[in-house]
C-alpha cells in the first residue's frame, strides 16, 4: 500500500468513480480542459454504448454486453464528475487529501442530494399559489353571503324598494322587439337586487369583500411596513396613555376589550353595534369589569346548556350508554 501513488489511496467504492481514477477512465490528464473531457467522453460513449457494442470476436456475447454496460456506466460517472467545475474541484481535493474521509463524503452527498431547483423559486411559487387560492376562496365566500342575503326577506324587500325608487326595475320590462322572456327578466332583477345589497350592506368578518392586500403574498411584501407601523403605534400608546396618562377614546376602549376577549379584528368587526355599545356601557376595558362579565357569560351558557333538550339527551346518553361504562350483560 505504501508503494501505491498518493491519489489512489483516497479512492473509495461509493464516491465518484469508485476505486478507479476518473481521469484515467476517460484517458485524459488532470490538466485537461472541459472540451478535451467532453471529446473523450463522446468517443468512449460511442464505443461502449450498450446499443452499439458488439463485443470481441469469438467472445461470449452475454458477458461482453454486461461488461460494456458496466464500462459505459463508469464512463458516464467519470464525465458527470469532471464536467462540473465545483464537483471537479472537490474530486481533485479528494485525490490530493485522501485522509479527510468525512469531508469527502459530506461534499459528495450534499451535491447529489441537493435540490435541483432553487429553493427561493419553490417558495415564491408556493406563496403565489396559496395567494391565488385565498383570493378565489374569499370571493366564493363573499358571493355565498350575497346570495344568502338576497334570499332573506328583510334585505330583499329593502333592496327591491331601493331599486324601484331608482327606476332600475322598470328598465327590465320592455315591450316591442326588445321584449324578453320572463326568465331573462327575473335573472336581471336578481342581479340588480344583489348589486344593491353589495353596495348598501357592509359585510364584515369572514364573508367580507376580499381585498388584494389581504392575501398572503402582499402580507409578506408589506410585513416590514406593518412592523414599523406597529412599533410607531406602540410607542404612541405608551407615550399617550402610560406617560401622559390620557383617557382612552372609544377606539382605544374597544381595542382593549377585543384583546381581553382574544378575538381577531375581523371577528370583532362582525359583532353587532348594540353589542359593542353594551361593552362600552359596562366599561369592559377595565379588567375587573371584564372578569365579572366573563363569569356572567359562563353562567348563562351553563344555564342554556342545562335547559337545552339536545344537551339533556347527550348527558343521558353519556350516563347510560356513553364511553367509560362497564356492565355485565344478562343473557
Amino acid at each position: 500500500a505504501a508503494l501505491l501513488p498518493r491519489p489512489a489511496r483516497g479512492l473509495t467504492d461509493r464516491l465518484y468513480c469508485g476505486r478507479r481514477v476518473c481521469y484515467e477512465v476517460l484517458g485524459v490528464s488532470r490538466q485537461a480542459s472541459k472540451a478535451e473531457i467532453a471529446r473523450a467522453y463522446r468517443q468512449l460513449a460511442r464505443q461502449y454504448h450498450p446499443d452499439r457494442y458488439r463485443g470481441e470476436p469469438g467472445g461470449d456475447e452475454g458477458s461482453g454486453a454486461q461488461e460494456a454496460h458496466e464500462k459505459f456506466l463508469l464512463i458516464a460517472a467519470a464525465y458527470e464528475t469532471l464536467k462540473d467545475e465545483e464537483t471537479r474541484k472537490d474530486y481533485d481535493y479528494m485525490l490530493d487529501h485522501p485522509e479527510e474521509y468525512y469531508r469527502h463524503y459530506y461534499h459528495y452527498y450534499s451535491r447529489r442530494l441537493a435540490p435541483k431547483v432553487d429553493v427561493t423559486i419553490v417558495i415564491l411559487v408556493t406563496v403565489c399559489a396559496i395567494s391565488v387560492f385565498q383570493f378565489f376562496s374569499w370571493w366564493s365566500s363573499y358571493n355565498e353571503a350575497i346570495n344568502y342575503l338576497a334570499s332573506v326577506p328583510k334585505y330583499r324587500i329593502q333592496a327591491t324598494e331601493i331599486a324601484r325608487q331608482q327606476g332600475l326595475l322598470n328598465k327590465t320590462k320592455e315591450k316591442g322587439k326588445n321584449r324578453r322572456s320572463k326568465e331573462e327578466i327575473r335573472e336581471e332583477e336578481e342581479e340588480i337586487i344583489k348589486d344593491i345589497i353589495k353596495n348598501k350592506i357592509d359585510i364584515k368578518g369572514g364573508y367580507q369583500k376580499p381585498k388584494i392586500y389581504d392575501i398572503l403574498l402582499f402580507q409578506i411584501l408589506l410585513a416590514p411596513f406593518y412592523w414599523c407601523k406597529y412599533v410607531v403605534w406602540y410607542c404612541w400608546w405608551i407615550y399617550c396613555f402610560t406617560i401622559k396618562g390620557q383617557e382612552y377614546g372609544v377606539e382605544e376602549k374597544l381595542y382593549i376589550i377585543r384583546r381581553y376577549m382574544k378575538m381577531s379584528q375581523s371577528q370583532f368587526d362582525s359583532l353587532e353595534d348594540h353589542q359593542k355599545e353594551t361593552f362600552l356601557e359596562r366599561q369592559l376595558w377595565i379588567r375587573e369589569n371584564y372578569e365579572v362579565y366573563k363569569r356572567e357569560q359562563e353562567e348563562e351558557l351553563k344555564k342554556k346548556m342545562a335547559m337545552d333538550p339536545r344537551w339533556k339527551r347527550y348527558r343521558r346518553w353519556m350516563k347510560n350508554e356513553g364511553p367509560g361504562r362497564l356492565t355485565f350483560i344478562d343473557d
